[in-house]
């Protein structure tokens, strides 16, 4: 943890809403603002660039407005990014552990080895690890301000 605040991993479902219009949205603003010192394995620029193509092939978005959407974030990216590598057999233990996707628990093997939280959007998530022993790490997006 660094001088900021506390440690918040936040994943592909949180900063989407951070330039994307979407339920929820004044959330995943609020806790941008809040202090936090926000980190996420690298995959999230990867994730990120993969939503972004998947709301232009829906006609969501505009080609156009998602080049600006992925300039804009590059050049601000408010997330310290982690290299994956270091937490890759972790995330596979807790892929295993909790049948999640190794690219879901990469994101909580963060925050578990960096002493965090993980505030996300997916409440299907959150509730799939809601009766683990690693409930208390995990957070739905909105309901944040339980981890404290």
């Amino acid at each position: 943890m660094t001088a900021g605040g506390s440690v918040v991993v936040v994943d592909t479902s949180v900063a989407v809403k951070w330039y994307v219009p979407e339920p929820g949205g004044e959330h995943a603003v609020a806790l941008r603002l809040a202090g936090h010192d926000l980190v996420a394995p690298e995959l999230l620029v990867a994730e990120f660039g993969n939503v972004l193509w998947k709301k232009v092939r829906r006609g969501e978005l505009a080609g156009a407005e998602a080049a600006e959407i992925a300039d804009a974030f590059v050049r601000a990216c408010p997330v310290k990014l982690r290299a994956s590598l270091p937490y890759s057999a972790l995330a596979l233990d807790l892929a295993l552990r909790f049948e999640r996707s190794v690219y879901d628990a990469f994101f909580l093997a963060v925050a578990v080895a960096d002493g965090g939280s993980y505030v996300t959007a997916d409440e299907r998530l959150v509730n799939a690890l809601a009766q683990g022993d690693l409930a208390r790490v995990v957070r739905l997006l909105g309901r944040e301000h339980a981890a404290t």
